[in-house]
C-alpha cells in the first residue's frame, strides 16, 4: 500500500503553490477558497510541516511547501502526458463555408451522414451571400463557392458538376401558362434570383423564345427564397433543380412548359482549397464524400 496523503490534498496544494493564489487555485478546482484552504492546511497536519508563510493575505511557500512543489510538478506533468497518450484525439476540425441556400437546400440535409461517416472530424458551418477570397480567410478551409470560380495562386478549384437549371413552377401556375400548339407560352410573372449568373434572357434564347417587354415579378437575394416563392404561386423561379429536388418530388413544383420546354446546363457550384492543403485527410475525406453524393443524386434524378 503506497503512504502518501489525499491526491484532492496535493492537487490543491500544488495548484495554489502552481498559481500563487488559493483563490485562482479554487477557481482552476471549482471548489470555494476555503475548501482548498482546508486541504492544505490538512496536507501540512500530514508533514507535521507547514508548507505556506501566511502574511498580508499572501500565501508564501516555505522552504518545504518549495520541496513538494518541485517533486509534485514533475509528476503531475507525467499524469497528464499518460492521460493525453490514452485519450482518444480531439476531432479535426474542418471549417467549411458555403452560401445559405446550399447550406440549407443541399449541405445542410446531408451534412449527418457525413458527420456519421466520419466523427473524428469536426464540421464548423458558415454562410454568406458574398464572395470570399480563402487567400484573406485562412480561417476557411473549404469553400464552397456559388456563380463564376474564383481565380488564384495556390488555389484548388473543380466544379461539383453540372447541373440543371429549368423554369420551375407550382402547377397552377404551370396549366395557365400551358403552351399552344405553336409552342408559345403564355404569359407568367418572372421571378428572379439576384446573385444566380443564369438569367431569364438565357432561358429565353436558349428556348427560341421572344423576351417579353413586361416588368418581371419579385426578386430575392437566395435562391431558396425564390423557389419558396414559387411554391407560394407567386410566379415562376429561374433556378436549380439541386435546390429545388425536394419541392418536385413532392409535386409542390413542375417544370413550366414540361418536356416542350428545355432547360440550361450549367457548371454553377465549385469545390476550393489552397492547394498546400489538399493532401490533409480532413480535406480529401470532405472532397471525396462531395463529389461522391452528387453523383449519386444526380444518379436517382436521371
Amino acid at each position: 500500500m503506497r503512504r502518501i496523503p489525499s491526491f484532492s490534498a496535493l492537487r490543491a496544494f500544488e495548484a495554489a503553490a502552481r498559481l500563487g493564489s488559493f483563490a485562482r487555485a479554487s477557481a482552476e478546482l471549482h471548489l470555494t477558497p476555503s475548501a482548498v484552504s482546508h486541504q492544505i492546511r490538512a496536507l501540512e497536519r500530514w508533514f507535521g510541516r507547514a508548507l505556506f508563510r501566511r502574511a498580508n493575505r499572501q500565501a508564501l511557500l516555505t522552504a518545504d511547501g518549495q520541496r513538494l512543489l518541485a517533486g509534485l510538478s514533475s509528476a503531475f506533468d507525467a499524469i497528464e502526458a499518460v492521460c493525453a497518450d490514452l485519450s482518444p484525439p480531439s476531432p479535426a476540425s474542418l471549417a467549411v463555408h458555403c452560401t445559405p441556400s446550399f447550406a440549407a437546400k443541399w449541405l445542410g440535409p446531408r451534412l449527418p451522414a457525413f458527420v456519421e461517416a466520419h466523427p473524428g472530424i469536426a464540421i464548423r458551418l458558415s454562410t454568406s451571400a458574398d464572395p470570399v477570397d480563402l487567400g484573406r480567410h485562412e480561417e476557411i478551409d473549404i469553400l464552397i463557392a456559388y456563380g463564376r470560380p474564383p481565380h488564384g495562386p495556390g488555389l484548388t478549384v473543380e466544379s461539383l458538376g453540372p447541373e440543371e437549371i429549368a423554369a420551375l413552377c407550382a402547377p397552377e401556375v404551370a396549366r395557365a401558362a400551358q403552351p399552344d400548339a405553336a409552342g408559345s407560352i403564355g404569359p407568367f410573372t418572372r421571378l428572379d434570383s439576384s446573385f444566380s449568373p443564369v438569367r431569364w434572357p438565357d432561358w429565353f434564347a436558349h428556348n427560341g423564345l421572344p423576351l417579353p417587354t413586361g416588368a418581371a415579378g419579385a426578386a430575392f437575394d437566395r435562391g431558396s427564397l425564390v423557389i419558396s416563392a414559387a411554391v407560394q404561386g407567386l410566379g415562376v423561379a429561374l433556378e436549380t433543380l439541386r435546390f429545388a429536388r425536394d419541392e418536385l418530388a413532392a409535386g409542390q413544383l413542375v417544370r413550366l412548359g414540361g418536356d416542350r420546354v428545355a432547360s440550361l446546363t450549367r457548371d454553377l457550384h465549385f469545390i476550393c482549397y489552397r492547394e498546400r492543403d489538399g493532401a490533409l485527410e480532413k480535406i480529401r475525406a470532405f472532397r471525396h464524400w462531395l463529389l461522391d453524393v452528387e453523383a449519386r443524386s444526380r444518379a436517382e434524378a436521371a
